[in-house]
């Protein structure tokens, strides 16, 4: 099993909320895990970006090659283009669909959804729309990593259990409505892959 995952999005779109379920559920499952950050100016909104790699055997860099990424994670939809060149052809995007404005010329949203149904292998969600639905907004992150989690060869059980571990200081509502959140973007990608 081999899963290089880039995570992208702008700051506070809990990247490293997902890093962190996703990292807990590897580690549950018996993988090995590599992972680095950058944070560009992520508490202005800057973009934030995460590589994740998995797998059954012992990985030697934390970096993943162009080419190479089996998943696109962007919970931002300009952010998963910048990525597209580290996309395998066999690999997936999967992003967000509402963009996060922070810039003046931020291009025309029908256009960069274009770009992402170009690609063999996308899923378009618009994960703060299935937040809002299951009672929280800030749960769209987890929705994107339900989302993300057909292609991932983790069970789906484990990703479970990393919420409820990264979550549990929050409360059993909160851990709840985010299982919620990933259950709901998990059925989507299902749906619509």
């Amino acid at each position: 099993m081999k899963c290089d995952i880039v995570l992208a999005g702008v700051g506070g779109q809990g990247i490293l909320s997902i890093a962190a379920v996703l990292g807990m559920a590897a580690v549950e499952n018996n993988l090995y895990l590599k992972q680095a950050e950058t944070h560009g100016m992520s508490q202005r909104g800057g973009a934030v970006q995460s590589y994740l790699r998995l797998s059954d055997n012992p990985i030697y860099s934390d970096l993943i090659p162009a080419g190479e990424a089996d998943i696109i994670l962007s919970v931002e939809p300009m952010e998963s283009l910048r990525y597209l060149p580290f996309l395998s052809k066999k690999g997936y995007v999967v992003t967000n669909t509402t963009p996060f404005v922070n810039i003046p010329d931020y291009p025309e949203l029908d256009k960069v959804l274009g770009e992402v149904k170009k690609q063999r292998h996308h899923i378009a969600i618009d994960a703060d729309k299935v937040a809002k639905e299951v009672g929280n907004s800030r749960a769209s992150n987890m929705v994107m990593l339900g989302a993300a989690s057909p292609f991932i060869d983790i069970p789906i059980e484990l990703i479970e259990e990393g919420i409820r571990k990264i979550f549990t200081r929050k409360g059993e509502d909160i851990v709840n409505l985010n299982l919620e959140a990933l259950r709901s973007g998990r059925k989507f990608a299902k749906e619509n892959r």
